[in-house]
């Protein structure tokens, strides 16, 4: 054969695209980068004040309480390291148990009560009637003077040994316990009714949630036949569960630091800071007792700080549960 074979040819391989290039930085003119370091210098001194008060009225506090928490601290010797041992006297100390009982018996009763209280109150509210605005003025206001001093004072009176509420008790259902403040059993029971008392923040809070719910949703349940229940229960709830949520969320971290009402409302009854019989020994009323009282502000260091994990651990409880019962709308996350 006169022709020889060709041979193949290798395959072309394309070549890799080349990466582009990162744009050039251009250089600000001065008179720019003057003007904005001008801007972050005016940012810094506004924010000067509230840095300064961070610094000094909190961090600084909290980290000199988290030093004192693990030494021997009286506030006039100088502070002495004694490691765990405040957190396991805190431990074996039956008062200190006490006081957690009696604090968690105030939060798991009066907060629910408290938040059924403003809800059931939004909800009449929330019907167009006259004189709204003067109703809800009227219901907000005893969370604007209830947490003062002198309400707790009155409270006392009123809920004291042949007081109003004795004579009215005794008068209707027959009972006479001798004042609710003057009895170890009955005296949680008039803070719990104070705090209800005090339901006018989480109601404007529900009121306004409310207002949010669409009205073509309880018409459409109307038309099916749903009863007012049946509406509260599967409209109401479900559209106002992220209010719901953040009211139990402020809600029960302030129930946890309850301390001026007991300690005003259970001063002296019985011959003690906290009630008779540790009646209305709440946590941060006992953590007063012993670091201004009995002078041992290492132990209250390490019992605030005890408070702190209980409060973050019970926080982070309820954020993790709110999964299954809130209800945000598409996107809102």
């Amino acid at each position: 054969m006169g022709g020889t074979m060709a041979s193949p040819q290798a395959p072309v391989v394309p070549a890799a695209p080349e990466k582009p290039k990162p744009p050039r930085r251009t250089r600000l003119p001065e008179a720019v980068r003057r003007r904005r370091r001008g801007e972050n210098i005016a940012g810094f001194l506004f924010m000067s004040p509230w840095l300064a008060g961070f610094l000094i009225l909190t961090a600084g506090p909290m980290a000199a309480s988290l030093y004192f928490a693990f030494t021997d601290y009286n506030l006039f010797d100088a502070p002495k390291w004694i490691g765990l041992d405040n957190f396991t006297e805190m431990f074996g100390d039956p008062r200190w148990r006490k006081s957690v009982e009696v604090t968690l018996w105030y939060v798991v009763v009066g907060t629910p009560l408290k938040l059924a209280a403003a809800l059931g109150v939004a909800l009449l509210l929330n019907q167009k009637r006259r004189g709204q605005a003067f109703y809800r003025a009227a219901f907000y206001a005893p969370s604007l003077i209830g947490a003062s001093v002198s309400i707790a004072v009155v409270w006392k009176a009123i809920f004291s040994d042949d007081a109003i509420v004795d004579r009215t008790q005794r008068a209707i259902f027959g009972m006479d316990v001798g004042g609710w403040t003057g009895d170890p059993q009955w005296i949680i029971y008039s803070l719990i009714a104070l705090t209800v008392w005090q339901f006018g923040a989480p109601m404007v809070i529900f009121l306004a949630g409310l207002k949010q719910v669409p009205r073509e949703l309880y018409e459409a349940a109307e038309v099916d036949g749903a009863g007012t229940w049946r509406r509260f229960w599967n409209i109401t709830l479900p559209m106002i569960s992220p209010v719901l949520f953040f009211n139990v969320l402020l809600e029960t971290i302030h129930s946890f630091q309850i301390f001026a009402s007991a300690y005003i409302v259970g001063g002296g009854a019985g011959g003690n800071a906290c009630g008779p019989a540790d009646g209305s020994l709440v946590y941060t009323c006992y953590l007063y007792v012993q670091g201004f009282e009995n002078s041992r502000m290492g132990l209250a260091s390490a019992m605030a700080w005890m408070l702190l994990l209980a409060v973050a651990l019970v926080t982070a409880v309820l954020f993790w549960s709110q999964k299954r019962w809130v209800h945000y709308e598409e996107g809102s996350r």
